[in-house]
């Protein structure tokens, strides 16, 4: 039965079923899981989408990343698997990074939801998996292939038969099968949740119109919220540390009327290491940024990114041709957010954010006591000041990444965590300060030689302050005291010791002392 007109209490209610019903399949997905990756960082995201892939509602820890891909991954299924092939019971899966995340350590699964013979909607689930095969993650390695297994778009599940030779090839390139898999397993369980919890409300509600309505209402919110801004060009640059040498950001927006366009041309070209961009990930970042700048409030869902944008040259960063590596595709991607908050600071200063730091982790691999292990742990740096308050100390910002327990850690891999504290005095001066950064010392206790990648943001490049504010102070990495590069690989061994220094955020202003 079809609902009636949707008033705006009614098109309320019906819009708080549907987030609870994604939030109850996003806990679901938590509960089941197998890797701290879920259950403590919560890097993944859970996605309601109408039969075309347009998103309609996801769980509200989604990162903001996955909620501007998954979508578009569901587009990317229903490329290879037509809606009219498509069976109850057929789980889609792929780790493309081009169709995708952006990388391959995140694995897509989507599953359509059927009601009265027809598709009506898709659940889908992406995840940061504990291992993926390779080499493990580092911004150091030079092309796909190193990084390890890739997953073409294939169906996991078949009529609800699992596809037994593709578990079995997945397994066997992984360090930890019983993790990898039990995580791809969790996901299968989350979509099966939220089929479940959305039945209900098939019954006497056309999910179509509803989702119509969502979007169209998210639609016009920022439209209008585009036409606030003065038409114009706006630009801005930054830089990340690079390699040889630095990465140019190049960033510039367009706002006309009830547009707004952002064009990467001049970026830097893509590079023989993983941090390449590829352009579903570009848009995701950058939608969120206009977003999260002009209309916080309203809604996540495809309406939302309509009048918006993305362009970069192809064979830029931004746009890398394959076998590009990407693993490290956040140390680049998450700059583009500041990037476009510091091109629009000056017709929206109340609203402009300092240049922060992104997620600095570490991943160990190895055998300790006859048993593989795959450990990663996240580390938060400081975000930048804003107007109105000084910028927060250890956030992950513009992800939303948890740090890491450390007894999660400890119990995960055979380490010991000597020291996590906050990193006093590395936020940039202002009249609001920049957050600070973490410092974070670990002991290796295995008998046996242990691999390890760190993955360092802003180690050479300091995040800037905005209208006069201060740079906030970059990171660092030592082993046994010395200054090692994050670009590589290192065996560690029994008593060796890491110490990662995470960067403080830029202030806002200028200091009260000047």
């Amino acid at each position: 039965m079809k609902s009636k007109k949707l008033d705006p209490i009614t098109l309320e209610i019906q819009w708080k079923r549907l987030v609870s019903m994604v939030d109850e399949a996003s806990a679901a997905f938590v509960r089941t899981s197998f890797s701290v990756l879920v259950r403590e960082a919560n890097d993944f995201a859970v996605v309601l989408t109408d039969s075309q892939g347009r998103s309609i509602a996801q769980s509200v820890l989604s990162i903001p990343s996955f909620i501007g891909t998954l979508p578009a991954t569901v587009k990317h299924f229903l490329d290879s698997f037509p809606a009219k092939t498509l069976k109850p019971g057929d789980v889609m899966i792929t780790n493309d990074p081009w169709m995708g995340t952006g990388h391959i350590h995140d694995v897509n699964v989507a599953m359509p939801i059927f009601h009265k013979g027809k598709i009506i909607a898709f659940a889908a689930v992406v995840s940061h998996m504990p291992d993926i095969g390779g080499r493990i993650r580092n911004a150091g390695i030079r092309d796909i292939y190193e990084e390890g297994l890739q997953i073409p778009r294939l169906k996991l599940i078949e009529g609800g038969k699992p596809v037994q030779a593709l578990f079995d090839m997945i397994g066997q390139n992984v360090r930890v099968p019983e993790q990898t898999l039990g995580d791809i397993w969790a996901q299968v369980a989350a979509c099966k949740m939220l089929e479940e919890r959305l039945r209900p409300l098939l019954h006497d509600t056309d999910l179509d119109a509803l989702g119509a309505e969502i979007r169209r209402r998210s639609e016009s919110a920022m439209r209008k919220a585009i036409r606030s801004v003065p038409d114009g060009v706006y630009h801005a640059q930054t830089q990340h540390d690079g390699f040889e040498e630095p990465i140019l950001i190049n960033c510039t927006i367009t706002v006309k009327g009830e547009r707004l366009s952002i064009d990467y041309s001049g970026s830097s070209q893509q590079v023989p290491r993983a941090v390449n961009v590829v352009p579903i990930y570009t848009f995701a970042y950058s939608a969120f940024a206009v977003k999260a700048l002009l209309c916080p409030d309203v809604p996540n869902n495809e309406g939302s990114f309509m009048p918006i944008t993305t362009s970069a040259p192809l064979g830029s960063i931004f746009n890398p041709r394959y076998p590009a590596a990407s693993g490290g595709r956040g140390m680049i991607g998450h700059m583009m957010v500041p990037a476009i908050m510091m091109a629009l600071a000056k017709v929206l200063p109340e609203r402009a954010i300092a240049e922060g730091s992104s997620n600095s982790s570490i991943t160990v691999t190895g055998e300790h006591r006859g048993r593989p292990y795959a450990a990663v742990n996240f580390m938060n740096a400081g975000q930048g000041a804003t107007r109105q308050r000084d910028g927060f100390t250890m956030l992950s910002f513009p992800s939303n990444l948890s740090n890491t327990p450390i007894e999660v850690f400890e119990q995960m891999a055979p380490v010991r965590v000597i020291e996590r504290a906050i990193r006093r005095g590395s936020g940039g001066g202002g009249k609001h300060r920049g957050g600070d950064g973490l410092r974070f010392e670990v002991e290796v206790v295995a008998d046996s030689p242990m691999m390890a990648s760190m993955i360092m943001t802003r180690f050479r490049t300091a995040p800037q302050g905005i209208f006069s504010g201060k740079p906030g102070q970059v990171g660092g990495l030592r082993l046994n005291g010395k200054t090692i590069n994050p670009a590589e690989h290192w065996v560690l061994k029994k008593g060796d010791r890491v110490v990662m220094e995470t960067a403080g955020g830029g202030g806002y202003g200028k200091p009260a002392e000047d």
